[in-house]
C-alpha cells in the first residue's frame, strides 16, 4: 500500500516520504480500514517538526502521521463481529501513541477507534471529526447547561472555532467569537452573534460592549496571549476553557486578577479524553450534523502524494477550516 511518513524530525519537504509499504493485518479487537481522506491538523505538523514540549526525539523509527479519517471498514479481528464489514467509519486517535496513521491507504486500530458515520455524512465531513470535532465538543459540553449563556470563543476561524461556533448556537448560548477582521461574515453565517477582530488592541472593551456583565464562559486557543485580557472579560465565577497556547507556552500568570474573579480554568487534550466522555461528545456531534446544527469547514484537500504541501497549509494564518489529504 502506499503510505507517507517520516523517519526524523524536520520541514515538511524535507522528512515527509511516499513510499510503497506492506497492507497491516487487524489483530484481536481491531479492524482495518479502507482510507479515503485523512485529516490533518497542526499538531500533526508540530509532531513531524519536533515541536512537542518534551519530545526530543521520535517515538518510533518510522511514523505516518495523521489521527483522524474516514473509510470503509474491509476487514475485522478476532472478537469483532463481522457485521462491521463495510461499515462507513471516521477515526479518532490514528496517530496517538502509535507509529501508524491515518496518512496511508489502509489503517488498523482498535475497533472502537473507528466509528460508525450517520449515513447522510460524508467521508471529507467525517475526516473532520477527529480532534477538531471532539476538542470543539469537549469544550462546548463540558458545561451543563449553557442556553441564554454568553460564550466567547477565542480563534473562532480555526477548524475547532468553526464546529465550537456551530455546537455552541445549537446548545442555545450567545457567541462572541474572534477572528481576523475579513473573516467575519463567515463566522456570523456560522451562528456567531458578535465577531471582533482579535488583533484590537481594545479587544476586551469591545467584548464588553457585547456583554457588560462579562461573558459566563471562554474558550481559548491561545491562553499565553490572551492571558491578561481574559480576567477583564469574564463575570465572576466564569470558567476558561483551554486548548492551546502555541504562542507563548510559559505565559506569567496574574494570579490575583483571577483570584478575585474566582474563576475556573480547564485544560483540554482530546487524545486522553475518557471513553465514556467520547461516547456522550460522539453523540452530541452526530446529533448536531444530523439536524443540519454542524458542518465541518473544509480549508482544502491534497492528494497522498503532496502531504508535504498539506503541512505547510496547515499551519499558515488565516486557514478557513480543516486541511485534507485526499486517498485514492
Amino acid at each position: 500500500m502506499k503510505a507517507v511518513s517520516y523517519s526524523s524530525f524536520g520541514s515538511p519537504s524535507s522528512v515527509l516520504n511516499l513510499l510503497d509499504i506492506e497492507k497491516p493485518k487487524p489483530k484481536a479487537n481491531e479492524v482495518l480500514v479502507k482510507l479515503y481522506f485523512s485529516g490533518v491538523n497542526p499538531s500533526d505538523a508540530k509532531a513531524r517538526a519536533g515541536g512537542r514540549p518534551g519530545v526530543n526525539n521520535l517515538p518510533f523509527d518510522r511514523i505516518i502521521p495523521h489521527s483522524d479519517g474516514s473509510g470503509i471498514i474491509v476487514e475485522v479481528g478476532k472478537n469483532i463481529s463481522s457485521e462491521r464489514l463495510n461499515e462507513r467509519v471516521w477515526i479518532w486517535n490514528g496517530a496517538w501513541n502509535r507509529a501508524f496513521g491515518t496518512a496511508a491507504e489502509y489503517i488498523c486500530l482498535p475497533a472502537d477507534q473507528a466509528v460508525k458515520m450517520p449515513s447522510s455524512m460524508s467521508f471529507e465531513h467525517g475526516a473532520c471529526l477527529g480532534i477538531p470535532g471532539l476538542t470543539a465538543a469537549q469544550l462546548i459540553c463540558m458545561q451543563s447547561k449553557i442556553e441564554e449563556k454568553t460564550i466567547f470563543i477565542s480563534g473562532g476561524n480555526g477548524a475547532v472555532g468553526h464546529l465550537a461556533i456551530q455546537i455552541a448556537k445549537y446548545r442555545g448560548a450567545q457567541i462572541i467569537a474572534t477572528s481576523r477582521a475579513s473573516q467575519g461574515k463567515k463566522l456570523k453565517d456560522l451562528g456567531a452573534d458578535f465577531v471582533l477582530d482579535y488583533a484590537d488592541p481594545e479587544l476586551y472593551k469591545k467584548v464588553l460592549e457585547c456583554a457588560p456583565n462579562g461573558v459566563d464562559y471562554a474558550v481559548e486557543v491561545e491562553f499565553g496571549e490572551n492571558i491578561n485580557i481574559i480576567p477583564k472579560i469574564m463575570r465572576a465565577m466564569g470558567t476558561v476553557s483551554i486548548y492551546g497556547s502555541g504562542k507563548n507556552m510559559n505565559p506569567k500568570f496574574p494570579f490575583g486578577e483571577y483570584l478575585f474573579k474566582s474563576l475556573t480554568l480547564n485544560v483540554i487534550l482530546v487524545y486522553i479524553m475518557p471513553m465514556p466522555v467520547r461516547k456522550r461528545l460522539i453523540k452530541i456531534i452526530h446529533d448536531a450534523y444530523i439536524n443540519n446544527a454542524l458542518s465541518p469547514s473544509i480549508d482544502s484537500i491534497y492528494e497522498l502524494g503532496d502531504c508535504a504541501k498539506a503541512h505547510e497549509q496547515v499551519m499558515k494564518p488565516g486557514r478557513n477550516g480543516t486541511v485534507l489529504l485526499k486517498i485514492d
